[in-house]
């Protein structure tokens, strides 16, 4: 929960960089310093599980075991349930659409603040 709010707020902080960008420029670089920190803790943190997982998966073979048709055992079913329990986080999607969102409302503002 840590690390998905922290990827919220880093989403939030880069995207505000846009309209800080027209005021005191220390607010700005604070911002901005927020946002890459906060991604780069985020990213590690999603690097890690990746790797762990796929590290697991090497370490026991399982895809050799699934194409082999051989019987699984308790761990290898936990390891194969995280998965899709991971895709189908709901942390995530919430994740994706805050980065879609503040994104499209970033790049609005940025036009409008060029044109005007």
């Amino acid at each position: 929960m840590i690390f998905f709010l922290l990827g919220l707020i880093a989403t939030f902080a880069i995207r505000v960089v846009t309209v800080l960008m027209h005021l005191e420029p220390v607010y700005r670089k604070i911002d901005w310093y927020i946002g890459l920190i906060g991604f780069f803790l985020f990213f590690v943190y999603i690097f890690k599980v990746g790797h762990t997982r796929a590290k697991h998966i090497e370490e026991i073979a399982l895809a050799g075991k699934i194409s082999k048709n051989e019987p699984l055992s308790c761990n290898d079913y936990a390891l194969i349930n995280s998965i899709p329990c991971g895709l189908g986080s709901k942390k995530e999607r919430i994740n994706c659409f805050f980065i879609f969102f503040l994104s499209v409302i970033a790049l609005i503002l940025a036009i409008y603040i060029w044109i005007f």
